[in-house]
This record gives structure tokens, C-alpha cells and sequence, in this order.
């Protein structure tokens, strides 16, 4: 019987705690930018004289290439450890906001706005975050790690929303994209919490293999494979399509959507910024929740929650209550998919690659951000209103209630019967 290989003792520095405040102070600065870009539509788009596809069509291939770039940032950091993929994805956002604050034509913004912070929120969200702490976490810990760092970075998100409408109101919007920027390049210290020990990076490189390596492990290939011969695995990933195609569309069109409608601008920023706070506590709780609870039931009940409140929101009289509301219901139901989808894929295909897996899932829910934000731009456009993008997300979030019920969420039986035997 081999001997288990000794353990290795973390630092002080990477204790729970700091890692799980490093990645969510990240993946809230990530998202954080991406949630006030909506602030931006207008002021871009008057400024220079683009149309709302026009910047739609940017911040819709940036959601595309995030989806098209996530399994393959994910590979990269199943096989060489989160921090290098976070580093790199910092660069990327970096270089992608002051592309965009310097962009003067159309396909510069797409370069910047889309391609490149696409790719640098492959790197910096929630997939890499949540695969890099469901590894270095313990598993009876695990729920409530994602559930810390996904209020953490709710919290980031919040905070940037006045700072956004300050911002652009105060130096315009090239001088905030610059300063948002600055922001992330002096948050690149903070990837190194989340290096992983030397002895599971050379598990990953075919060496000895660490203490609690689980020997059902598969190569990558193989586990890929598997993952998409799981009816399961699609199910969860054309539910996850509503979730972006909804969130994607509101986050960048509400303001405009708001305004047109006669409300203020600051109404706008208030709603964005309830959101981004109730998403602090919805999702810990969702978190927590799903470490006690059958996680598809938690997501198809998000689905048919958000159904509910867009359909209310859409029907009843428009008021600055109303958006308030709106805004505190869909904010708590926000994020709290992203924990649970990521906790059903560890629990079912184990954590070896959840990194890479979640990314495959992902992209579903990507290539829904897409169609949200540019199908938004192109109705209007169209129609002069969003009311047929606002019918497409609720008959979508009541197809994604449908998708998630019918879910093997078991132990694939490799797993099963490797704890059976231990």
C-alpha cells in the first residue's frame, strides 16, 4: 500500500481567510468594472456619435470572448495554478480599459472593449476565482469560502458604482476608464494568495501526487469527455444560457432603458447600486445554502424568482419605488447562480478540473450575455423599445426552472465507489 505523500504546511499569509479576501477582492474589482458599463453607454455613444448597437455590439463580443476564453484559461489554470491566469488576466483589463478610454473608431472599441477585457474576464471572474478556492479550501469549508468571496465581491461591485457616476460626472468618462485602470494594476499582488502548492502543480505536470489527491482522477482529456457525455452537464449548460442573456441585458441596458422612460440618471445609478449591495447578501446566502439544500432546486427557484420579478417589473406602473424593488430582488438572485452551478459541478465531477469544466458551462452562459446585449441594441434600434428583449428574458427564465429539475446531481460512479472503498 503506497504511503501518503507528507502534507505541506501553508504560511501564515495563506490562511482562509486571506485567500478567500484576495480572490473576492479581485473578482469584485472584475466585475465591478463590468457592471457599471452600462453608466457608459450613453455618454460613449453621444460623444462620438455611435449608435447603441454600435456599443452593444462591443460589450456583447466581449461577454462572447470571455465564453469563447474561459475552458481555455481554465485548462491553463487546472495545469498551472490560478495565480498565473489571474496575473495575466490583471494585464489584459489593464491594457483593455485604457484601449477603450483612448478608442476614436468603432472597431478600436471592439478591440478593446470587447476582445481584450473579454479575455482579461476569463482570467479575473469567477471561474478562476471559485476553481482556484474550491482547491485550496477544505471541502467542509468549501460553500462558505464561495459564499465570503462572492459577497466580497459583491461589495467591490457596489462600491464602483458611485465611484463610476462620480467619475464620469466629475472628469468624464475617458478619466474614469483610466482611473478604473490604475485601480487594477495595483491589485496585482493580491494573486499571489491564491498560488497553489508546489506539490499540486507538479501533480499537474505528472509528479508525485498531493496529500488527498484523489487517485478516480482522470487526465484532463478525459475527464472532458466524460463531462460531455453527462445529459447533466448540457442541461446545466443551456440553463446557464438564461442566466447571461438576462443579466447581460440588464446590466447594460437598464439605465438607458430607465432614462427613456423618463426617470433620472440618478435613479439609474441607485438601481445599479442596489443591485450590486443585495448581491452581497444573496450571494452568501445562495452560498451557504447550497452546502445544505439540493442545489438544482436552489437554481431552478432563482430562475422562476427572477421570472416573477421581471414580469412585475415590466407590467405594473414604472415608478422610482418600482426600480428599487426590482433592482433589491434581482440583485439578491444576481450572482447566486455562479456558486451553486460551480458547487453542482464540483459535487458531481469532483474538483481535479472544476476550473476547466465550469468554463465549458460557462460558455453557455456567455454566449446568452451575448445575444442580451446585443439583441438589446438591435430591438431598440429596431423598435425604439426593449419590450420584446424583456418577454425574451422571462420566457427564458422559465425554460432554465425546466432545464435544472430533471439533473443527475449525484457522484459520478468512479467517485462513488473510490469512497466506498475508502
Amino acid at each position: 500500500m503506497p504511503v501518503a505523500a507528507p502534507s505541506v504546511r501553508l504560511p501564515a499569509s495563506r490562511n482562509l481567510w486571506v485567500m478567500v479576501l484576495a480572490g473576492g477582492i479581485i473578482m469584485g474589482l472584475a466585475l465591478g468594472v463590468r457592471h457599471v458599463q452600462g453608466l457608459f453607454l450613453l455618454p460613449i455613444t453621444m460623444d462620438r456619435g455611435w449608435s447603441r448597437e454600435t456599443f452593444a455590439m462591443a460589450l456583447a463580443m466581449q461577454n462572447l470572448t470571455w465564453g469563447v476564453a474561459q475552458p481555455f484559461t481554465g485548462m491553463i489554470a487546472d495545469r498551472y495554478g490560478s495565480a498565473k491566469v489571474i496575473l495575466g488576466g490583471l494585464v489584459f483589463y489593464v491594457l483593455g480599459l485604457a484601449g477603450m478610454a483612448h478608442a476614436a473608431s468603432p472597431a478600436a472599441f471592439m478591440w478593446s472593449a470587447g476582445i481584450c477585457i473579454g479575455i482579461a474576464l476569463s482570467g479575473t471572474a469567477f471561474a478562476v476565482i471559485y476553481g482556484a478556492l474550491s482547491r485550496l479550501v477544505p471541502p467542509e469549508k468549501r460553500g462558505w469560502a464561495l459564499g465570503v468571496a462572492g459577497a466580497v465581491g459583491g461589495l467591490g461591485q457596489f462600491t464602483l458604482v458611485p465611484a463610476a457616476q462620480w467619475l464620469i460626472g466629475g472628469w468624464g468618462w475617458v478619466s474614469a476608464l483610466l482611473t478604473f485602470s490604475v485601480v487594477l494594476a495595483g491589485v496585482l499582488p493580491l494573486a499571489w494568495p491564491l498560488k497553489e502548492t508546489a506539490r499540486k502543480a507538479a501533480a499537474r505536470a505528472g509528479g508525485v501526487a498531493p496529500t488527498g489527491a484523489n487517485p478516480a482522477d482522470l487526465p484532463m482529456g478525459a475527464a472532458i469527455r466524460e463531462a460531455f457525455a453527462q445529459r447533466g452537464f448540457w442541461l446545466l449548460n443551456l440553463g446557464f444560457l438564461a442566466c447571461g442573456f438576462q443579466l447581460a441585458f440588464i446590466g447594460t441596458h437598464l439605465p438607458a432603458y430607465l432614462m427613456d422612460k423618463g426617470l433620472r440618471a440618478a435613479d439609474a445609478v441607485a438601481a445599479l447600486a442596489i443591485i450590486a449591495l443585495t448581491n452581497v447578501i444573496g450571494t452568501y446566502v445562495c452560498g451557504m445554502l447550497g452546502a445544505h439544500h439540493r442545489r438544482k432546486y436552489l437554481l431552478a427557484g432563482i430562475y422562476l424568482l427572477r421570472t416573477a420579478a421581471m414580469a412585475l417589473f415590466f407590467l405594473l406602473p414604472l415608478s422610482t419605488w418600482s426600480v428599487y424593488v426590482f433592482a433589491a430582488v434581482m440583485g439578491f438572485v444576481w450572482l447566486g447562480t455562479v456558486p451553486l452551478t460551480n458547487g453542482l459541478i464540483s459535487q458531481v465531477f469532483g474538483v481535479r478540473y472544476i476550473t476547466t469544466l465550469f468554463g465549458f458551462v460557462f460558455f453557455g452562459h456567455q454566449v446568452g450575455s451575448f445575444l442580451g446585449v446585443w439583441l438589446g441594441g438591435v430591438v431598440f434600434e429596431a423598435t425604439h423599445s426593449y419590450d420584446l428583449i424583456w418577454l425574451g428574458a422571462m420566457a427564458l427564465g422559465v425554460l432554465a426552472a425546466v432545464l435544472h429539475w430533471p439533473i443527475d446531481d449525484r457522484e459520478l460512479p468512479r467517485l462513488r465507489n473510490v469512497m466506498a472503498v475508502g
